[in-house]
């Protein structure tokens, strides 16, 4: 059986949302070891997904893009959510990296997704913020990198290349923080990995945009089993009451 999904933005993030949740070594850290949701506003909807309960996700964000590369207005109200065997605990940045061990999981979004499933993270912070500070450490021991990210951000460009173009001091003017970009090899999961991940089903990535309310929106094509593809069908359908994020810029 074949179906056709639209998937709005604020669907797509509960859909990443909860097939991140989903994964095996998701699920391993929430039994028995630590996961850190870093500052997003697809990990907002993770961390909803993660702890249970609804968060303040317009506070829940560092750089977004909206007319302009910015920063969140509310930026400092939340931190980064640490959890301990499925519980939060109140750690700083440099004790939470410190404690990090393999088996454990940073769940870190991204900007720009290329065709290679390179993740690219826009960086205005000199010091590369969130990825100079976990990155390195991870890739050394071993820990899980998890990256939730829309087919919306899909680009056809070579997120190395990017890389090795871009820089803060590098570009004279600009719309917006003045960014460089960082390649992230992760465990990406986009709504088709979701979709497989949560049912034994294929999607494929048919289009993206729209207008109206279907501005950013993914499109998808899904088969498998009558059963399996009724019951995703169900899911999505669940989620078209889903709430967006507002956020005010300070640029």
């Amino acid at each position: 059986m074949r179906a056709t999904v639209v998937l709005t933005p604020p669907m797509s993030k509960r859909l990443i949302a909860k097939g991140v949740a989903a994964l095996p070594q998701v699920m391993a850290a929430l039994d028995r070891g630590r996961i850190v949701i870093t500052l997003g506003t697809t990990n907002a909807y993770v961390a909803e997904e993660l702890l249970e309960e609804p968060i303040d996700r317009s506070a829940f964000a560092a750089g977004f893009i909206d007319d302009r590369w910015n920063i969140n207005a509310r930026l400092g109200e939340m931190g980064e959510i640490v959890l301990d065997h499925g519980s939060p605990i109140e750690a700083s940045p440099e004790e939470t990296l410190a404690s990090l061990a393999a088996g454990d999981v940073v769940i870190k979004g991204g900007n720009a997704l290329d065709p290679e499933g390179v993740v690219g993270v826009l960086m205005g912070a000199s010091t590369g913020g969130t990825v100079g500070r976990y990155v390195a450490a991870c890739l050394a021991r071993g820990i899980e990198i998890v990256t939730p990210i829309s087919l919306s951000k899909s680009v056809h460009t070579s997120i190395v290349e990017l890389s090795r173009e871009m820089g803060i001091e590098r570009t004279e003017m600009g719309m917006g923080l003045p960014c460089g970009i960082f390649p992230l090899h992760s465990h990406v999961i986009t709504e088709v990995d979701a979709l497989e991940t949560l049912f034994p089903l294929r999607a494929l990535h048919v289009a993206s945009g729209g207008v109206g309310i279907g501005v950013g929106a993914v499109s998808l094509l899904v088969e498998g089993e009558a059963a399996a593809v009724r019951e995703a069908d169900t899911l999505i359908q669940s989620l078209r009451n889903e709430a967006g994020i507002e956020l005010a810029g300070r640029k």
